[in-house]
């Protein structure tokens, strides 16, 4: 099964729908975004739809609310944080200061800028 995301108004992602591979395939057998894209169009009305991977195709997976940039054909999620910033070669945000890799849980603290250690008890 394809995912195609259905796309509204600021490229924002409205509505997920799943098309069967077949109908996907042309008359060799390949595949093709473009044919997912017609099937829906003709099946829906709605005519902005794009299809969803999570090989890193688009870079991201994708959800509702999701964003979908043109320019780097890519979904992005909704910023988490006003401190953080878009990374150009993934398309996810990152925080100022990188999250410690030890195994252990933690939660970003904006105001003071770190990554504050959840006590599991």
């Amino acid at each position: 099964m394809a995912n195609f995301a259905k796309i509204g108004l600021n490229n924002k992602v409205i509505e997920i729908l799943c098309v069967n591979d077949e109908v996907l395939r042309d008359a060799n057998g390949v595949e093709q975004e473009s044919i997912g894209i017609d099937f829906l169009t003709k099946l829906t009305g709605y005519p902005v739809w794009k299809q969803t991977f999570t090989d890193g195709t688009r870079k991201n997976d994708t959800g509702i609310g999701y964003t979908y940039d043109e320019d780097r054909d890519a979904f992005i999620t909704k910023k988490p944080y006003p401190s953080w910033t878009l990374n150009e070669t993934t398309c996810q945000w990152e925080a100022p200061v990188a999250k410690p890799d030890d195994g252990k849980n933690y939660n970003w603290n904006e105001t003071n800028q770190t990554w504050d250690l959840i006590n599991k008890i």
